[in-house]
């Protein structure tokens, strides 16, 4: 199915750009008049999966996360989180709620089982040493639908 619009955006892998690709991606979702909740559920799984690729990916060094967004002609909002880093070796392992590989930061674990509640699906694939991505999957009910 062919996206109406889209659009695209990376940024370095700081952590004072995790908020940014929250409100970057909220805007970009406003045109389907979203509930709050939907917003803030949509928000949330963005924040999840750029922070996983800032501490996780590019643990040891600076790298670039990059955002895309289609909106779909049925109302369903597509996002893409993609990074370069160090990849996953397991993602079956690693989507395990309270699996994490940073435990010395006090990482919970819960980043992407925080996804898979809030989104209509979740996907994520990943190459080591080469990166990973996680594409975010939600329905837009929005407020016409008496949501």
């Amino acid at each position: 199915m062919k996206a109406l619009n889209t659009m695209k955006l990376q940024f370095e892998g700081r952590s004072v750009n995790e908020g940014f690709s929250r409100t970057a991606v909220a805007a970009f979702l406003a045109q389907l008049d979203p509930t709050v909740e939907e917003v803030s559920d949509v928000k949330t799984a963005v924040s999840e999966a750029v922070t996983n690729c800032i501490v996780h990916a590019y643990r040891d060094s600076l790298g670039i996360v990059y955002i895309t967004a289609g909106i779909l002609p049925d109302n369903r909002v597509v996002i893409k989180i993609r990074d370069k880093g160090c990849g996953i070796p397991d993602v079956k392992k690693a989507m395990e709620p309270l699996f994490t590989t940073a435990p010395e930061e006090e990482r919970a674990g819960l980043g992407f089982a925080v996804m898979e509640s809030l989104m209509d699906r979740v996907k994520v694939t990943s190459q080591e040493g080469k990166g990973t991505t996680v594409v975010l999957t939600r329905k837009i009910r929005g407020k016409e639908a008496g949501v």
